[in-house]
């Protein structure tokens, strides 16, 4: 594997898994929506914590936790589905687009009830910008292919959520979409061999409709986003 090479073959990186676990246990606990400060000034206090190697680790374990919590709930929601209908329903972790076609109705979204507390819009948000901001160290820290694949998948349930309607398009939700498709293509790029892009990313890149985006306490609409051609213009790149 060239990120293990790289990491034995380079200037050792010192890590301190203690101090991981307490900055872990900070980002949980002290922010959220549970606390008056807004959700873009959480985020930028999380990410000024976990500006460094040790802060970088756990930002990649916030969003490892995200996507395995969400399909973990996806699988739960699938089968109290056929339980109580007798419908099976087809769980892909690489592709929730199919999920959504067919059962969206029936299903919740589920970044918004992460067992772990962990907020979308907070720590998830948070975690994915220090993840891109630091992509070309993360070789020296973890292997950044599984962690690629884990952004991905959270950008398609995000993109899922925003399309299909069961979350409001506001500017914390544009935020994060944002910051998703933007460390996606930057871990893309500190990548030596690339990953072919996922089935959900090239669908989406094919559209080229704009999404109204709202202020998050009222019903004015404050902009838009075009997910398509953000992901055209930067993982195309």
């Amino acid at each position: 594997m060239r990120w293990l090479r790289r990491l034995l073959g380079g200037k050792r990186v010192q890590l301190d898994p203690g101090r991981q676990q307490e900055l872990l246990r900070d980002v949980r606990h002290r922010y959220g929506s549970g606390s008056p400060v807004r959700f873009p000034e959480q985020v930028d206090a999380i990410t000024r914590m976990l500006d460094d190697d040790d802060g970088l680790m756990v930002a990649a374990r916030v969003v490892c936790e995200a996507a395995d919590e969400a399909h973990a709930d996806l699988q739960a929601q699938a089968h109290d589905v056929h339980r109580r209908t007798g419908r099976r329903l087809l769980v892909h972790r690489r592709n929730y687009r199919p999920l959504w076609k067919e059962a969206g109705p029936a299903l919740r979204w589920p970044l918004f009830a992460l067992p772990s507390g962990l907020h979308p819009y907070v720590q998830v948000t948070a975690a994915v910008a220090v993840v891109g901001a630091h992509a070309r160290r993360l070789g020296r820290v973890t292997d950044p292919n599984p962690l690629l694949t884990r952004v991905f998948e959270v950008l398609d349930l995000t993109v899922i959520g925003c399309e299909y309607g069961q979350v409001r398009v506001d500017t914390d939700a544009a935020a994060l979409a944002d910051r998703l498709i933007s460390t996606a293509g930057q871990v893309l790029a500190a990548i030596d061999d690339p990953p072919r892009l996922p089935p959900p990313v090239r669908e989406t890149m094919r559209r080229n409709n704009t999404l109204a985006v709202h202020d998050p306490t009222g019903p004015q609409v404050v902009g838009g986003i075009n997910l398509g051609a953000r992901m055209r213009e930067t993982l195309l790149a």
